[in-house]
């Protein structure tokens, strides 16, 4: 029979995976070997009377090795970042807000260590895209929980939760301070991470959260508080004790972007200490990740570059305490009743959570899970 346009199947996936060769199959279900090419191939539509005995032969469900590209839903959605226009991009799907966003898995959004996998692919439009899911397991979707956020003890959190409620999915999206809570206003995220210190006011977060919302309501609850400094190559071979000692040794620094808590730190330390932003070298050298600050110290590109005290210790680098800093989940007051936010801050105060957060080390959780403010 020829093949139906809309019939897909993954038998040669599943036929490798396990090691067998057409022949192989062939020969367990009783077809020819031309019978399976032409199938992996889609030339050719088996028959129910084939379609069981090629499910028996590989131990799975008919619906594991076959399905009609049509039954896949396609629903709309508002892109959370511009991309090129007519690329194809793979997505990941959450429910904010009333809408749903897709969010494009490239470049580095498309690893943190594994790659990603894909809930949907769409063709890159302006704003809202037509995407066509590659699952109808909507509850996976309804059930997800959008954090955007620099910590990387996020994941670890997330990776916990889930543990504790399988069915719920904790999507975290990498970003710094205001670039978090920005997505959050643009109705993005469930959740924006911060580590913002007003030195006008004395107050961590909670002034740039109202200036940000503007009139939007939201709570915001601590995460933990960390020690913020100077990473150092290991054993401290320029004996650096300061922001000034950078300057004085001819050091070379990385910095973070505009809108990152770090960036804020050194650009705040340096005022104090009355430092030119220019007199250090590598000031305009800019990375995206606590994890990317750290890289550079270690393949030595650079002498030093702010970062957390959990950080250097994960990466066996000499760090010098600055400053402690507030790191707050910012959240809607409009996400709080919803069942799949309830589930994840409730893991906060689970043992096995605060756990991975004490074995990393420069991290205060005392209170942890704590309301801070109201805005």
């Amino acid at each position: 029979m020829k093949q139906d346009s809309d019939l897909r199947n993954n038998l040669k996936s599943i036929r490798t995976r396990l090691g067998m060769s057409q022949q192989d199959l062939a020969n367990i279900a009783s077809v020819t070997r031309q019978t399976i090419s032409g199938v992996e191939s889609g030339l050719y539509a088996p028959s129910v009377s084939i379609t069981l005995r090629l499910a028996k032969a590989l131990g799975c469900q008919v619906e594991d090795l076959f399905w009609l590209e049509r039954d896949l839903p396609e629903i709309e959605a508002v892109l959370a970042k511009p991309v090129p226009n007519g690329q194809q991009l793979r997505v990941s799907m959450a429910r904010v807000g009333g809408q749903w966003i897709a969010y494009p898995l490239i470049g580095k959004d498309a690893f943190r260590q594994d790659m990603i996998p894909a809930d949907g692919e769409t063709c890159t439009g302006t704003n809202k895209v037509r995407v066509r899911l590659l699952d109808d397991n909507f509850d996976t979707l309804h059930n997800t929980v959008v954090i955007a956020g620099c910590a990387p003890v996020i994941s670890l959190w997330a990776r916990a939760t889930e543990r504790w409620h399988p069915q719920l999915r904790v999507q975290y999206n990498f970003a710094n301070s205001m670039a978090a809570l920005h997505s959050l206003c643009r109705g993005e995220a469930h959740i924006a991470g911060m580590h913002l210190y007003d030195p006008e006011t004395g107050e961590y977060n909670t002034p740039f959260v109202r200036d940000v919302l503007a009139g939007k309501e939201a709570v915001l609850i601590t995460l933990g508080v960390w020690e913020e400094g100077l990473l150092l190559q290991s054993g401290n071979p320029m004996g650096i004790r300061t922001i000034s000692d950078l300057v004085a040794g001819g050091a070379t620094i990385v910095n973070r972007e505009i809108g990152s808590g770090s960036r804020m730190l050194l650009e705040q330390t340096l005022q104090k200490e009355q430092v030119p932003f220019d007199a250090v070298q590598g000031f305009n050298n800019v990375l995206k990740s606590h994890q990317d600050v750290a890289q550079a110290v270690v393949e030595g590109i650079a002498d030093a570059g702010i970062s957390t005290g959990s950080v250097a210790t994960a990466f066996g680098l000499g760090f010098i305490p600055l400053h402690q800093s507030r790191y707050d989940l910012v959240i809607l007051k409009q996400y709080l009743e919803e069942a799949p936010v309830q589930q994840l801050l409730s893991t906060l105060g689970h043992r096995m959570v605060h756990s991975q957060f004490e074995i990393l080390g420069g991290y205060d959780i005392s209170k942890i899970g704590e309301v801070v403010a109201t805005v």
